[in-house]
């Protein structure tokens, strides 16, 4: 067989058959090509039975990479090789083996949302309140819990809470609804086999006897169950071959324990390690940058990454004023590649958190550069931000149907479709609005919730906290405990950061003209189809992935490294990781962007540059700190603002929008002026630069 086209460490690690292996492949260094190679090699050169290798992969779309690549290799004989997850790989156990588990051979596998159904009909029969025990939250402890390789029995010794006490009571009943139902949910196609293996030695027998060679891909993403199933499988022969980056391990927060790969030599005496330090995605400037970085990292393996690539240009790091003046740096920055001729599927705008896409997608609409949001709905079409801006309409106009029936049961008030049928037919026949139309039981409290709302005399940004608060739907979102909760939390208290812009640009406060305002942010429907679009992505999204030209934006202490890291050296260390595997996303140019300053979550916060910068060799930075790229949006509350000023009620003061008006009302930070037809009753945030005193003649 011909490895011409391998590196010498690649072709060592194909060659390298007997016993336990470790390649260590760092970021572009080729370990796909690597994996399959010794795949086809096994069977060509070593002449292996195809059904006696194992090549196991974490998600669908690479595990069908892998066998295309292997059907290339060796043709129709590769159908043979069982090469998928782990997952379909528990799930094909199941099937030969049913029995052995007490089942029938028709079982079903539950979808998560299955899953919610049933812990939801559980907590109603124990008698739980769900929003005190939020069945999402549950589902998560137990899909934990299951993945560590506890049963409900096991999580029981480990209850320490009144809390985790109930988690037990759902967890018994949900196992054994499960159960009656003749079905597993996700968690249990790698706990099931598990427990086949060590309640039926003979079964593991025979599968340790059928698998002679294992190979398994990003091995530093295994959780206990997947490192359990491993280690057993392989006891016999030893022959297993693993694959990974313990660098690019940022997986923590659902259950990956990148320790398996750093332990791998204890696990198995003699492992041979090999490591593929050579790079064919990156300059060798880009390489050096995250070399610098990760060294800083006490629990890895040592490896250099470097390319035989050019030595390329060095990074840029760009010190912006605030996030718009980051947005217009970046998006300038794409322009300026788009007129040398660069498509805009080769650029990538990349986060830390889903919150700091929408200034960037903002400016993009603006310039008219299509943008596809990764990952994520764009800002505006999130289903979180769309509530709420329906939550603003219905309170500045309560005949809005539309977005009174989007919000009467958000979060869920139990108000069934038959009463919102019954409401509608009232409301046709009596030729009201629906809202107009409530009289009575559920819906009566809602429509007092919102009238008590309307009568809160507040800031734009008080009054989205006001309906956050009032509706329920942060605390439904606090409760839930879970990443995707956060996240929406996050995107709720980042739309606070757009009232106050909007208040600090206009220096006044009307739900009217923001919601004018907002309801003119293009509309990103024309772009949706287009392939050839500049993509924006969290990090954790972007692994995997490559550019030519990344942007990695929101470099600040308390963003990247995030807030929640700071006060662990371990969730620093995989803080870090995360930013090794952004920088090395990125094949010609990076570009290293924070702001001086930046309103997120609605409050105005100075960020120090983020640590990561500063790991940095300063030879491989190319730094414009000093540029001022000046935009009309430069713009914050020292500058517009002069808190000096003394007003009374009685006094004029002259708007350059209004005209004069007289103060009718004054309140700690906002003024009520009333100003001539067809202006009317303004309300004006104190001392802004819009608007003057004058005297009273």
């Amino acid at each position: 067989m011909n490895l011409d086209f391998l590196n010498e460490k690649q072709k060592e690690a194909v060659i390298t058959t007997e016993g336990p292996i470790l390649v260590i492949a760092g970021a572009g260094s080729g370990k796909t090509r690597v994996l399959t190679t010794k795949v086809a090699y096994l069977v060509q050169e070593k002449k292996i039975n195809p059904s006696h290798i194992l090549a196991i992969t974490f998600t669908n779309k690479a595990a069908k990479e892998m066998k295309d690549r292997v059907i290339g290799m060796l043709g129709s004989i590769a159908y043979t090789i069982p090469i998928s997850t782990f997952h379909s790989f528990g799930l094909q156990l199941m099937k030969e083996n049913y029995e052995a588990l007490g089942y029938k051979p028709n079982f079903t596998i539950m979808d998560s949302d299955d899953t919610l159904t049933i812990i939801k009909k559980i907590i109603k029969e124990l008698g739980y309140d769900p929003k005190e025990y939020n069945p999402k939250a549950i589902r998560n402890k137990i899909s934990g819990a299951k993945n560590e390789l506890m049963n409900a029995k096991e999580y029981e010794k480990y209850a320490a809470t009144t809390y985790e006490e109930v988690v037990v009571k759902v967890y018994e009943r949900y196992e054994k609804k499960l159960k009656a139902n003749n079905s597993f949910d996700f968690d249990d196609l790698l706990m099931k086999p598990i427990e086949l293996f060590q309640s039926h030695p003979e079964i593991l027998k025979k599968y340790q006897e059928r698998f002679e060679y294992i190979l398994i891909d990003e091995y530093q993403d295994t959780n206990e169950a997947q490192y359990m199933l491993t280690k057993m499988l392989s006891a016999k022969y030893k022959n297993v071959c693993v694959v990974g980056d313990d660098s690019q391990a940022i997986y923590a927060w659902r259950g990956a324990n990148y320790k398996n790969i750093l332990n791998f030599e204890k696990d198995f005496k003699d492992t041979k390690v090999i490591l593929l330090e050579e790079n064919y995605r990156s300059t060798q400037n880009i390489l050096n940058v995250a070399n610098n970085i990760i060294k800083n990292n006490k629990q890895k393996k040592e490896k250099n990454l470097w390319t035989s690539n050019e030595e390329g240009v060095k990074i840029k790091y760009h010190k912006a004023d605030n996030e718009k003046d980051e947005a217009f740096y970046v998006t300038t920055e794409i322009q300026t590649l788009l007129k040398k001729g660069v498509k805009e599927k080769e650029i990538a705008v990349l986060y830390r958190t889903n919150a700091q896409s929408r200034n960037m997608e903002e400016m993009l609409l603006k310039e008219n550069i299509p943008y596809k949001v990764v990952g994520s709905f764009y800002f505006y079409n999130r289903k979180e931000i769309k509530d709420l801006i329906c939550y603003l309409k219905l309170i500045y106009n309560t005949n809005d149907d539309i977005s009174f029936m989007r919000v009467v049961n958000v979060p869920k008030r139990g108000i069934g479709e038959k009463s919102l049928e019954s409401l509608s037919i009232k409301a046709m026949n009596e030729n009201t609005s629906l809202f107009g139309t409530i009289t009575d039981g559920k819906l009566l409290s809602f429509k007092h919730m919102i009238e008590e709302i309307q009568k809160t005399d507040c800031s734009l940004t008080e009054l989205v906290d006001l309906i956050l608060e009032k509706t329920g739907i942060k605390e439904e979102l606090e409760h839930e405990k879970t990443l995707e909760a956060d996240i929406r939390l996050e995107n709720l208290e980042e739309f606070k950061t757009i009232t106050k812009t909007f208040e600090e640009k206009n220096g006044i406060i009307s739900l009217e003209d923001f919601l004018n305002e907002i309801s003119l942010v293009s509309d990103i429907e024309e772009h949706k189809n287009n392939t050839d679009v500049v993509t924006l992505m969290t990090v954790h999204s972007a692994k995997g992935l490559e550019f030519e030209h990344v942007f990695l934006i929101g470099m600040e202490e308390g963003i990247f490294p995030h807030s929640n890291s700071l006060m662990d050296m371990e969730q620093i260390e995989e803080e870090r990781r995360l930013c090794y595997v952004a920088v090395t996303r990125a094949k010609k140019t990076l570009h290293l962007v924070n702001a001086r300053r930046r309103t997120i979550f609605g409050d105005l916060s100075y960020n120090m540059p983020s640590r990561f910068i500063d790991e940095i060799d300063e030879n491989y930075l190319e730094i414009d700190e000093e540029q001022k790229v000046q935009t009309k949006t430069q713009m914050h509350k020292g500058d517009n603002i002069d808190t000096s000023i003394e007003y009374h009620i009685g006094e004029k003061v002259e708007h350059e929008t209004f005209g004069v008006g007289m103060i009718v009302g004054i309140e700690t930070s906002i003024l009520t002026v009333a100003f001539p037809y067809p202006h009317g009753i303004k309300k004006l945030l104190k001392g802004h630069k819009t608007y003057r005193k004058v005297s009273g003649e």
